[in-house]
């Protein structure tokens, strides 16, 4: 968990925060305390989708469910407002670390703890199934390893048997490597789903291994749909089940019950002595915030009751778009707009409740100070700051890279009936810097970029702004389609739009003087902290391109300041 930033509220409801949770694709989760002392796990709706209908009644919808399905082995309801923006809701916390988190910290479990692990989650989503829902985001992510056992979580993109589907047209539910290939190729959800997913995510849990290995989402959902899971190393027995839960054919998986039965559990799962180790791994809470340690203006979200009636609409539309030129111009975020920075999805501790779709990946900041106008390079050491030699100062150093933390839904379209070529994005700036000029050409010309290599720069115009700060800037060039990493050109069949971030530059230290990178040769891809290929030329992939220029704040903080875009012919 976090602690609370300066643009945090203080109180939610009748709730006192504590820290931060983790972030996704349509809220903000806090840790907070109730009058009377209990810890609740409190989501907030982003503002700047509030005025979005769809969007809203989702939210509304998640409460509803989580309020219908009360089982053991979910976070209960405690207390909702979407009576007014910010709506939110809160749900019991529950200490524990995630079952991605655990994994990544002791390793893969034993055969013997994960069959005990399988069997409470198959009887957990029997559960859910029961009131008439399936889950359709089960991952480790979403699970927590509580001492009195796992909790299934995120219940955003949950459905009722009776409820209309809230998936975009060209969008699939869930996270790539766990959702079945009937929901990919045919959005086809249903409990067989829910049983596809835990068989990866048991995977997952025997091997510490993505199911259907690293890399770019629509690649990892290419292999779930055509290509075995990975099982290497694990119990023949066990690798039998997992295999068996994840057949691509979804009348072939065996339900729940045949699942908890082969499992053949025959003592509690409390009583594993790997498991309670792993329970013991989650966070301690904070402290409540004295007033001196709040920020100065402290902001209040008022209480609401939890509304009776809850209609089932569609995903969250995009917002209003700004339109860019090519040559370089001052880029203001729209008035009202408040997009957060992007944050790793991430619940240690909490049955937080974290809304998105698609890969979860850790942003890993290197240093590599580079003053020089140099993009190009790869990762350097582990630290993300180093001290100014005879002082206390502690002086930010730029990452090597950027890597991937949420899905990317920026998306350049051009404007047919521009001359020049000239289009919009469809979502605002995640973040304000009026100061910030960008440009995008051919290499060696003024002509707009449409083939070979492209010169794309960028600056800030008063050297004021910085106030003796760095301001570390990284540029992400996103492909039209999803692109296939072993051919370098687009994916066949792809089964959703490019929720990729595409390939990035080394983040320099920008000031008033312009920087220019030249697309392909200074920009890679980084999956897990490793180079996962180089940029591929734009001719691979015809269409609308996107660019977006990134301020990079921290470890794991980026956003977006600029978007632009150019065509491929």
């Amino acid at each position: 968990m976090d602690v609370l930033s300066d643009r945090d509220p203080t109180r939610i409801g009748t709730h006192t925060l504590l820290a931060r949770l983790g972030a996704g694709g349509m809220g903000q989760v806090y840790l907070g305390r109730s009058p009377g002392g209990r810890l609740v796990a409190l989501k907030v709706i982003r503002e700047e989708i509030t005025d979005h209908p769809e969007a809203l009644a989702r939210f509304r919808r998640e409460v509803e469910t989580v309020r219908a399905v009360r089982s053991a082995y979910t976070a209960n309801l405690i207390d909702a407002g979407l009576d007014a923006a910010p709506y939110w809701l809160a749900t019991e916390y529950v200490p524990g670390p995630t079952l991605g988190n655990a994994v990544a910290t002791r390793g893969p479990m034993p055969a013997e703890t994960c069959r005990a692990l399988l069997a409470a989650l198959a009887e957990g989503l029997a559960a859910v199934h029961s009131h008439g829902v399936t889950h359709r985001d089960l991952k480790p992510q979403n699970v927590i390893l509580a001492a009195q056992g796992p909790q299934l979580i995120d219940f955003g993109i949950a459905r009722g048997t009776a409820q209309t589907a809230l998936t975009e047209a060209g969008f699939a539910p869930g996270t790539p490597g766990y959702t079945a290939p009937e929901v990919l190729l045919r959005n086809q959800v249903g409990p067989a789903a829910d049983v596809f997913a835990l068989g990866a995510t048991l995977a997952h849990a025997a091997t510490g291994r993505p199911p259907f290995g690293h890399g770019e989402p629509a690649g990892v959902s290419y292999r779930a749909v055509h290509e075995a899971i990975d099982l290497g190393g694990v119990e023949p027995a066990l690798a039998a089940l997992a295999e068996a839960c994840v057949a691509k054919d979804p009348a072939a998986r065996p339900g729940l019950a045949e699942v908890i039965a082969r499992c053949q559990v025959r003592t509690a799962l409390v009583e594993d002595t790997f498991y309670g180790g792993l329970a013991a791994l989650g966070e301690p809470v904070p402290p409540t915030p004295t007033a001196s340690a709040t920020h100065p203006a402290p902001r209040a979200v008022p209480a609401a009751p939890v509304q009776a009636s809850l209609d089932p609409h569609a995903l969250p539309t995009a917002s209003a778009s700004n339109g860019y030129g090519y040559t370089p111009t001052q880029v203001a975020q729209p008035a009202g707009d408040t997009r957060r920075n992007r944050r790793p999805w991430l619940v240690a501790g909490a049955a937080g409740l974290i809304v998105g779709v698609g890969a979860a990946a850790v942003l890993t900041l290197l240093p590599g100070p580079d003053k020089g106008k140099d993009a190009s390079g790869g990762p350097g050491t582990t630290s993300a700051a180093a001290t100014t030699a005879g002082s206390d100062e502690t002086v930010l150093q730029p990452p090597a890279y950027v890597e991937q933390t949420n899905p990317s839904r920026d998306f350049w379209s051009a404007d047919p009936a521009s001359p020049e070529d000239a289009g919009e994005c469809g979502l605002p700036a995640e973040e304000r810097n009026q100061y910030l000029q960008s440009s995008i050409s051919a290499a060696g010309t003024d002509a707009p970029y449409t083939s070979g290599k492209g010169r794309i720069g960028f600056r800030l115009s008063d050297p004021a702004v910085k106030d003796g700060k760095p301001y570390y800037v990284s540029v992400a060039v996103k492909p039209a389609h999803p692109i296939d990493a072993d051919t370098g050109r687009p994916i066949e069949g792809g089964f959703q739009e490019n929720l990729d971030l595409g390939y990035t530059s080394k983040p320099v230290d920008v000031g008033t003087d312009w920087v220019y990178l030249t697309y392909p040769d200074d920009f890679q891809q980084f999956v897990n902290g490793k180079k996962y290929g180089d940029a591929i030329p734009v001719e691979n992939d015809p269409g609308d391109w996107t660019v977006l220029v990134l301020h990079v704040q921290g470890p794991k903080q980026y956003a977006s300041v600029d978007c632009r875009g150019f065509v491929v012919k």
